[in-house]
């Protein structure tokens, strides 16, 4: 006869006023959390929420923005040197690499919204 596991109840941590910080987990759960984390390469670990946040809002610094604005009008005239081109080229590479790495912040900050959601709903 197998023996049947009973699932360990939600241990939490919480503060003097009574909100959960934390919770405890075995570490077979532990693992396996990790594991499901890892599976997407566009979640960013490692960040705090506050991190996330400020990376999800982040824009060009104004003098790169400034600068991208004289290149373009300086193209749209046709009056951009080689070196001028491959400035502009490399700018917009910038903004690309930065609107990905905040479409991913958002992305893992819907997700530990979602999955602290989950948990809360639980206890």
């Amino acid at each position: 006869m197998a023996k049947q596991l009973t699932p360990m109840p939600v241990q939490y941590i919480t503060e003097e006023n009574g909100k959960r910080v934390g919770v405890v987990l075995q570490w077979a759960d532990y693992v396996r959390l990790l594991a499901n984390s890892e599976d997407d390469p566009d979640i960013l670990t490692g960040l705090t929420y506050s991190e996330l946040e400020a990376l999800a809002h982040s824009k060009l610094a104004s003098e790169r923005q400034d600068r991208l604005g004289e290149l373009l009008a300086r193209q749209a005239v046709g009056a951009l040197s080689d070196d001028e081109s491959r400035e502009l080229d490399r700018l917009l590479d910038q903004i690309d690499q930065l609107n990905i790495l905040k479409a991913r912040a958002l992305l893992t900050l819907r997700e530990r919204r979602q999955s602290s959601e989950f948990h809360l709903s639980e206890g």
